[in-house]
């Protein structure tokens, strides 16, 4: 399929989504969204895709939503609704809440916004080459892959408040359990960025590499996982994130189930047949 907003590229079983539009600074529109949705729903179906990387193209990551077409829903939306002296404002907790009851799950959210949660739901690897601006919902996307790289010249804002906004996509959820409390409210609060290194030091990347090296270094690592038994980093996968919400009891109970999966992979019986023949196993993800 060709894509307007996105480049895409596949070598060794590694699946390279460049976010691409240099006008907004890669901005996360409607348009992207819809292709970067279609983009992550082949990756997932496709059995010769077995690892992904997603970058941008420079000098942005991803600047984050597209501000000009908030502003178009505005217009159409019209003004109003704030509060007037005949009827102040409730606190926002109680106004928010009041508002949670009136939603079915399924109104929450759209375009950008569910762009994060799909990442985080695939059931295959990805890994983010943050390469500039990851602001906002782009910072979002890079969050939401399993493994973040970063350059020099990368740097990481909550921009939200700084619209007026809350973090709607997801980062409430998974900041805290990346950097803590202190340093989600410290960027969701102030919307301030912070450089590569300094995302290396609270825990948001893995890795800060020289600009000129980032691409290189992404495609080394996530070539690696492709050609490595992406069944069982599949299972991987689901075991952490589900045992987040577990004790180690039922965390290991889940172990049990999936190692009897792993063990009935062609990867794990060829990887046996490879050590006693005392040669490299060749992994076909299957």
């Amino acid at each position: 399929m060709a894509y307007e907003y996105l480049k895409v590229d596949r070598t060794e079983g590694v699946l390279v989504l460049t976010l691409h539009d240099p006008p907004t600074r890669n901005a996360l529109g409607r348009e992207m969204s819809a292709e970067l949705m279609q983009a992550l729903d082949e990756y997932e179906e496709s059995p010769d895709d077995r690892m992904l990387v997603i970058t941008g193209t420079d000098p942005s990551f991803c600047s984050g939503a597209n501000v000009r077409q908030m502003g178009e829903r505005i217009q159409e939306e019209g003004q109003g609704g704030g509060a007037t002296e005949e009827s102040p404002a409730r606190l926002p907790w109680g106004s928010m809440e009041a508002g949670l009851g009136r939603r079915r799950p399924d109104d929450f959210g759209g375009g950008a916004a569910m762009v994060p949660l799909r990442i985080h739901e695939l059931q295959k690897p990805s890994l983010a080459a943050v390469n500039g601006h990851a602001y906002g919902v782009g910072m979002g996307v890079a969050i939401s892959c399993d493994i973040r790289i970063a350059s020099e010249q990368a740097a990481f804002a909550e921009a939200f408040v700084r619209m007026g906004l809350i973090p709607g996509d997801g980062s409430c959820w998974q900041l805290p359990r990346l950097i803590g409390l202190s340093n989600t409210f410290l960027m969701q609060y102030t919307g301030q960025a912070v450089d590569g290194n300094e995302a290396f030091r609270m825990g948001l990347v893995s890795r800060v590499v020289p600009h000129d090296d980032l691409m290189g270094t992404a495609m080394e690592l996530a070539t690696r996982l492709a050609h490595g038994a992406t069944q069982s980093i599949s299972l991987i996968k689901y075991l952490v994130q589900k045992s987040m919400y577990t004790d180690m009891k039922e965390s290991l109970a889940m172990a049990h189930v999936a190692q009897e999966a792993a063990r009935a992979t062609e990867d794990h019986k060829e990887a046996v047949q490879a050590f006693i023949e005392k040669r490299r196993a060749e992994f076909k993800g299957r």
